[in-house]
């Protein structure tokens, strides 16, 4: 269950442990000897509650990120698909270069490029010692 949402209930001597819920809210309830061991259950999450001789034991601190409402796979491959989009016009070019300038051209000219490219990173590095 990834959120569960209580009203109007009677929560006596109960023993909640390792709680994790983001989404998870208490409105108009009431708990009477209690313990909350390892939650995540602050006082946001008890909305107009009660809260009768209860325990809070070693809370959870932090952002507690919850990853399950954020998995929708239409847009995953939606979000992969505009990044193969964003591919293709490169390698449209790409192939009308190779077929103007010619393979071995195009690989010594890429080549040539990346070197003279580097050279100022070199620069860099030998200016640090």
């Amino acid at each position: 269950m990834k959120s569960v949402t209580f009203e109007d209930s009677l929560f006596e001597e109960c023993y909640f442990e390792d709680i994790t819920s983001s989404n998870t809210f208490f409105k108009n309830c009431t708990f009477i000897s209690t313990v909350f061991y390892n939650t995540d259950l602050f006082e946001y999450k008890f909305i107009n509650s009660r809260v009768v001789n209860s325990t809070f034991l070693h809370n959870k601190e932090g952002c507690q990120l919850d990853f399950s409402d954020d998995n929708n796979a239409y847009m995953i491959y939606f979000v992969s698909f505009l990044g193969t989009l964003a591919v293709l016009p490169g390698n449209i070019v790409s192939a009308l270069l190779m077929d103007k300038i010619g393979r071995l051209r195009m690989l010594g000219g890429q080549r040539a490029q990346g070197s003279l490219l580097c050279l100022p990173w070199g620069w860099g590095v030998l200016e640090v010692f």
